[in-house]
């Protein structure tokens, strides 16, 4: 089969995608960058059925098909009044119906085009998570009968342990930016709070003045979900943090501006919340003054803030919290590179680990 045609990427999604997304958001408070690549996911499975079936979008066709079939009488004859004549023409021709009546060989044909596109193991299974959540909420909404994906299996990945860096390269990393400037002081302050507290980059961003408590030496932290906790900041962040904003102040007494305690706590030079892309792109630009591989994210501070946190005893399970885990499986990950560690370390010092 050949590639489906994408529509127009601002086109909106299909009402009943649309709701999907909108659950996502406002029920299950997903991030909105979640929801947008669901919702990318999807208009990729829309754009299948369309060149599958041979059929065009028509936005009042799909409207029409959500509504029809949300009601209890989908299966049966028009409501509301409705000519059965219309509904007849309209219920076959739509993208909305392919959805609601496709069934687990459908469903293998398009993942099966999707393996003919040589997306990675964890793309597939981004993929097919996406449709099983669709179908689950489709199924409790009451719109299909049967959740065909339940016979779907989600392809073996390879384990991959998360990369962290050692402490020796971290110090590096921490003392790359210039903190005689605003801006510089800024970007210690980031490198600071991400490694002393191992949070998110979303999470990073979307703190205010007010979420920090420097007597109590904490943060309050949004994580996903709008999850809040708060976590220990180190003193060397507590310090980094401290010095930047009082640069900051100082420029905007100047300015004859008085900050707001919900104003982002780092801002970016026009003075607006900083955004995920901004941070990372300063981290990989300390990374190369530091000389250290820039193909490691953000995210690798994280991952070394938890291996640190357990190589030196901490407990999984306060880990586990100051990550924002909700499980335990998830933080145990880190329990491998620690082990694997220990045991390169038995390697090299015991006379008798190797033959």
């Amino acid at each position: 089969m050949k590639t489906p045609m994408r529509h127009d990427q601002t086109s909106q999604p299909l009402p009943i995608v649309q709701a999907f997304l909108d659950y996502l958001l406002h029920e299950r408070h997903f991030s909105a960058y979640t929801a947008r690549c669901y919702g990318v996911d999807l208009r990729q499975y829309v754009d299948y059925l369309a060149a599958d079936q041979k059929l065009e979008i028509v936005p009042e066709r799909e409207q029409y098909a959500m509504t029809y079939f949300s009601t209890p009488q989908r299966n049966g004859a028009a409501t509301n009044g409705a000519n059965p004549n219309v509904v007849h023409t309209v219920e076959p021709a739509s993208i909305t119906r392919c959805m609601l009546r496709n069934d687990v060989n459908g469903i293998r044909n398009f993942l099966a085009f999707l393996a003919e596109q040589n997306y990675s193991p964890a793309t597939m299974a981004r993929k097919i998570a996406t449709l099983r959540s669709f179908y689950k909420w489709m199924l409790r909404r009451g719109l299909v009968e049967a959740n065909p994906m339940l016979l779907i299996r989600t392809p073996k990945q390879p384990k991959r342990l998360p990369k962290a860096i050692g402490v020796e390269q971290i110090e590096r990393l921490l003392a790359a930016p210039d903190d005689g400037s605003l801006l510089g002081a800024r970007d210690r302050a980031i490198l600071e709070t991400l490694y002393s507290t191992g949070i998110r980059v979303s999470e990073l961003v979307g703190i205010n003045r007010a979420d920090l408590d420097e007597a109590g030496e904490a943060i309050i932290i949004r994580g996903k979900g709008k999850r809040e906790r708060i976590v220990p900041l180190g003193s060397h962040a507590l310090t980094a943090i401290t010095h930047y904003r009082t640069m900051l102040d100082g420029d905007m007494l100047k300015a004859g501006l008085v900050p707001s305690p919900t104003s982002p706590l780092f801002i970016n030079k026009h003075g607006g919340r900083l955004s995920t892309r901004s941070v990372r792109r300063k981290v990989t630009k300390y990374l190369a003054e530091a000389g250290i591989d820039t193909h490691i994210s953000p995210h690798t501070l994280r991952h070394s803030f938890a291996t640190h946190l357990l190589d030196n005893g901490a407990d999984l399970r306060s880990v586990q919290e100051l990550l924002g885990h909700q499980s335990l499986s998830t933080t145990q990950v880190y329990t491998h590179l620690s082990t694997r560690r220990l045991r390169d370390a038995y390697l090299d010092a015991h006379p008798r680990a190797t033959g």
